[in-house]
């Protein structure tokens, strides 16, 4: 079996995405006709996006470690004050840090900043979980491979001729 280079090359491929329903944020979302559902649209990442969520998790680890560095033999309201001051002060779990990196890559509507996925991993966890696990899940399944590229902009061959003959 022979893995072809040139077709996989030449085509086009789109992010999968998925409108997640999201009924305990219904009091959050304007103009959602009574009776219906609200979505939030996410998509899978990109190799660039799940790196990018993988660093996440491993800025996490350092900053605790670098305010634990620090930190050792300090006044605790000292040592509280610098923690949150360095952005560590409850210890985040990593694969906390890491979701909320993939929630703001992977949200496409709404679009979603670091304040609001912290804010929906505090107030909605289940939500959150659910979204983020979505994410994990089209990104598993990999992008979908669209029409292939064409080599120009101008069709090779004409309409067929209306004439008879």
């Amino acid at each position: 079996m022979e893995f072809d280079i040139q077709k996989f090359t030449s085509t086009s491929f789109d992010a999968r995405t998925k409108d997640v329903p999201v009924p305990d944020l219904a009091a959050f979302f304007k103009g959602v006709p009574e009776g219906e559902t609200p979505t939030w649209r996410v998509r899978g990442l990109s190799g660039a996006d799940l790196a990018q969520t993988n660093e996440a998790q491993a800025r996490n680890r350092s900053r605790t470690a670098i305010a634990e560095g620090l930190l050792s033999g300090v006044d605790d309201k000292v040592s509280e004050a610098v923690r949150e001051l360095l952005g560590t002060g409850a210890s985040v779990p990593d694969d906390l840090a890491k979701r909320i990196e993939m929630l703001v890559l992977g949200s496409v509507a709404p679009k979603c900043n670091h304040q609001l996925a912290v804010k929906l991993a505090e107030a909605y966890p289940v939500e959150f979980y659910q979204l983020t696990s979505e994410i994990t899940r089209l990104t598993g399944l990999g992008a979908e491979p669209g029409k292939p590229k064409r080599s120009s902009g101008s069709k090779t061959s004409k309409s067929p001729s209306s004439s008879a003959t």
